[in-house]
């Protein structure tokens, strides 16, 4: 098909897409997708696994990440390659391990609770609006470091019409008709993200004064208290490009699996009952099976890319240098011969076969692998338990809710719509 046709059923039909294309041509094809040249899909784990293991001088994930640049900037962790790269990964990993994530685990907890204890009972009511309320309170408590006062309203609302913004079903529209290096030219994109950065470069600048800035614990604090191996601190640019990329990758992400979590188990009593037994049980294997189950039958987005800077050849084909290479989550996740019934919402797979690191790749892989992997399990988790503490749940509608594509993300079309009791 004509690049213009690839590119109009990618941007609202992807998972359809992916799945036709396998079945005419293989676990490897390829599509031409607009200002972004030759696609290359990979489902074979093999493959995968030559990728996500593959010299990172070769396979760059920061230029296959072009699209994000605009969005998170030029020192955003998911648009650096290389020595850059690596530079700004191990000044955020301190605050996604350890006795951080334990403090994380009691605001999650607390907001959590004080959200569902809010959600009206015995009528429909849509989960997904309110599960981006509760990841978004969440990460200006545990990454931003705000509790309170008129600047966690303003840079609530600023966040919220960005990411609004951002997840918008028609955002794709403007994206790939003047191209990602253009985006900024339209005005509703430029008003949110300039209002965005003047609030964060003062949340900057008043952590920076902070007196008790070596007692915090949020992640913008520990940013601020970092220094590069050189001993020089990051930049108020660098801090502002992480603190966007982590927003963006870790509030709609989380907050889309939450709902299709929910959505899957509605759906499936005998799995909800069975979550519900254990989790008042005090056990954890369950309700970490099911969400590992959530993220494989439902995973937010399809696939990650990477952009090769030489020739490679990968699953028998020689490929050149400029094409990016797709690993995809969905194609992975959905093969038969991994998961026997790849359709059906079955956690106790998990719990016979632990996950693979080259099977089940929500959060990708290799050294680009989600930094915030544990934070949005150890979150997922929290949520479910406080959830099925507090309510029971039934759909509002018995049929199950297809994936809608929001932008980059599958969400599930109805919002995740439940009744609460």
């Amino acid at each position: 098909m004509p690049r213009a046709i690839q590119t109009a059923i990618w941007s609202r039909q992807a998972q359809w897409m992916l799945a036709q294309s396998r079945r005419r041509f293989g676990p490897m094809f390829s599509l031409e997708i607009a200002y972004e040249g030759t696609w290359v899909v990979v489902s074979d784990p093999e493959v995968v696994k030559q990728v996500f293991t593959g010299d990172p001088k070769v396979f760059h994930a920061g230029d296959g990440n072009d699209i994000l640049r605009p969005l998170l900037g030029e020192h955003s962790l998911l648009t650096l390659d290389e020595a850059a790269h690596m530079s700004q990964r191990k000044l955020l990993l301190p605050p996604f391990h350890g006795r951080r994530m334990e403090g994380y685990a009691a605001t999650m907890r607390e907001i959590a609770a004080r959200e569902i204890e809010s959600w009206p009972t015995g009528a429909p009511y849509r989960l997904r609006p309110r599960m981006q309320a509760m990841t978004l309170e969440i990460i200006l408590e545990t990454v931003f470091g705000v509790h309170g006062g008129a600047r966690l309203g303003e840079l609530r609302g600023a966040l919220r019409s960005f990411l609004d913004l951002l997840t918008h079903p028609w955002m794709l529209v403007p994206m790939l008709t003047i191209g990602p290096d253009r985006i900024r030219l339209y005005p509703p994109f430029r008003r949110r993200v300039d209002r965005v950065a003047a609030l964060i470069v003062g949340e900057i600048a008043e952590r920076r004064a902070a007196a008790d800035l070596e007692e915090r614990d949020d992640v913008l604090s520990l940013l601020v208290a970092a220094r590069h191996e050189d001993g020089s601190p990051m930049s108020d640019a660098e801090i502002h490009d992480e603190l966007l990329t982590l927003l963006v990758a870790g509030h709609e992400t989380t907050a889309t699996a939450l709902s299709w979590a929910v959505e899957r188990l509605v759906r499936h009593p005998d799995k909800l009952a069975r979550l519900r037994t254990e989790i008042e049980a005090g056990e954890e294997a369950y309700l970490t099976a099911t969400i590992q189950e959530t993220l494989r039958v439902r995973p937010v987005i399809v696939g990650v890319l990477r952009r090769l800077t030489e020739a490679v050849e990968l699953g028998g084909y020689e490929l050149p240098a400029g094409v990016t290479v797709v690993p995809s989550i969905h194609l992975v996740h959905r093969d038969p011969t991994i998961y026997p019934e790849p359709d059906r919402f079955r956690p106790e797979r998990f719990l016979e076969t632990p996950p693979g690191t080259y099977t089940w790749i929500p959060f990708g892989g290799g050294v680009r692998r989600c930094l915030g992997a544990a934070f949005a399990q150890q979150e997922m988790a929290i949520v479910l338990c406080e959830l099925l503490a507090r309510r029971t749940i039934r759909p509002a509608d018995p049929a199950a809710e297809r994936p809608f594509r929001r932008a980059i993300t599958e969400t599930p079309r109805r919002n995740a719509e439940v009744v609460l009791t």
